[in-house]
């Protein structure tokens, strides 16, 4: 049986003549066709009488119009295929073309394309520029064919240009085309040309990667060192707190001895102490001169240890009481720390008997924990902490707090 169709065995595409097959050389570089029994498919719409060569055309047409029903006319227009090329066109005709053409400029206009498969490109979302360049060189044959031209032309610099030829285009027949071993030469060397443009691409992108990793190491590493520095800044403010909350409590009991020793005089009836000598002892004035400075407001680990020194001076007469107290609410904290994933730490049931006894009866012993981020719920049944409201800086500061109310012998006693 006759060949009905030509085979690109690079693409798969069926071209119905020679001519065609030639076109789409030029175009594509591809050079491996043979005869094919297949008939070129022709399938015609039967709203619009529109020739659809393809399955994606059929779609796109259905797409673009909304007609659905096409007719399979490929048999009837299906013809054997003439593999002779078209005879050369005489030299003497070929050199009148030439000496006349180089006579007298030619007129440019633009290319006759395929109305249809234009629009069915555009629709596609190319510009008309690249879709007419498209239809033209790939032989104005076939979408595919045309898609095929700008997969490997689009980084053309004259892609978006208006695509102009002379008015009276004539093509040379005499000029020789390549032959399939030179086709497949340059169709391995742009493979070779896009090879290395990945290649080069793929360095660049690792090249901006690596600049990427290093930048957010150097911004991590920046973090890490402003927040050491903000935790030895807070260690140190609570250093110096505690040194001065211990003076204030020496000084406290220098003060209750001394009182303590003028009653005993008096007792004895002794006279009292010179008070030119007891004078040393009073506070310097230079104290008062603090109440013309503006106050600061109470941070957050002041109002801590504000509710921690209320509830030992309200229990100041049972420090057992009070260190439990006070190691209660340091496992809560430690607990949430160290495990803030797990709601069972997060979550404290305010009628439990063992919380009840230990911290809830204790004034000051809830406030402390809604300080540090706690929340009554279910009608002031539980003490939450949301997951999203963890915050690790006031936890430590609240397990610092606690530490040293343990380990402070004058804690609270003012």
């Amino acid at each position: 049986m006759a060949g009905l169709s030509l085979r690109c065995g690079d693409c798969g595409v069926l071209l119905r003549s020679v001519e065609e097959a030639q076109a789409h050389a030029e175009a594509t570089n591809h050079a491996n066709f043979s005869e094919s029994t297949e008939a070129v498919l022709n399938l015609v719409c039967a709203a619009c009488g529109k020739p659809c060569r393809s399955q994606t055309e059929v779609d796109l047409h259905t797409k673009r119009t909304g007609h659905t029903e096409f007719t399979d006319k490929t048999m009837e227009a299906a013809k054997p295929i003439d593999l002779e090329a078209p005879p050369p066109k005489p030299a003497g005709e070929a050199m009148d073309v030439d000496a006349s053409a180089s006579a007298e400029p030619q007129e440019m206009v633009a290319p006759e394309v395929n109305k249809e498969m234009l629009a069915d490109l555009e629709a596609m979302g190319f510009t008309t520029a690249r879709a007419t360049r498209a239809l033209h060189f790939s032989g104005n044959s076939t979408i595919e064919g045309a898609i095929n031209w700008l997969s490997e032309h689009q980084e053309d610099p004259d892609i978006d240009e208006p695509l102009l030829v002379p008015a009276n285009t004539i093509t040379d027949a005499n000029k020789p085309s390549l032959s399939p071993e030179e086709m497949k030469i340059k169709a391995q060397e742009l493979r070779e040309r896009a090879r290395k443009k990945k290649e080069e691409e793929e360095r660049r992108m690792e090249r901006e990667r690596e600049k990427e990793r290093i930048r957010i190491g150097k911004e991590l590493l920046e973090a890490k060192r402003i927040e050491e520095d903000n935790e030895r800044k807070r260690m140190i403010e609570m250093r110096r707190l505690e040194k001065e909350e211990e003076k204030r409590a020496r000084e406290k009991i220098r003060q209750k001895l001394e009182e303590d020793k003028a009653e005993r005089r008096r007792k004895l009836g002794l006279p009292p102490e010179d008070p030119a000598a007891a004078k040393p002892s009073a506070p310097p004035p230079v104290e008062e001169k603090k109440s013309a400075l503006p106050v600061r407001p109470a941070t957050k680990a002041e109002r801590m240890r504000d509710c921690l020194r209320n509830l030992k001076q309200q229990n100041k007469d049972d420090d057992a009481k009070v260190k439990r107290a006070f190691q209660t609410l340091l496992t809560y904290i430690g607990n949430v720390a160290k495990n803030p994933d797990e709601e069972k730490f997060r979550k404290i049931r305010l009628t439990n008997a063992t919380f009840q006894e230990r911290v809830g009866n204790l004034h000051g012993g809830i406030e402390f924990l809604q300080l540090c981020g706690f929340e009554k719920l279910e009608g002031n049944e539980f003490l939450f902490l949301a997951r999203d409201k963890v915050d690790k800086a006031v936890l430590n500061t609240a397990g610092a707090e606690l530490n040293s109310a343990i380990t402070n012998p004058f804690f609270g006693v003012l």
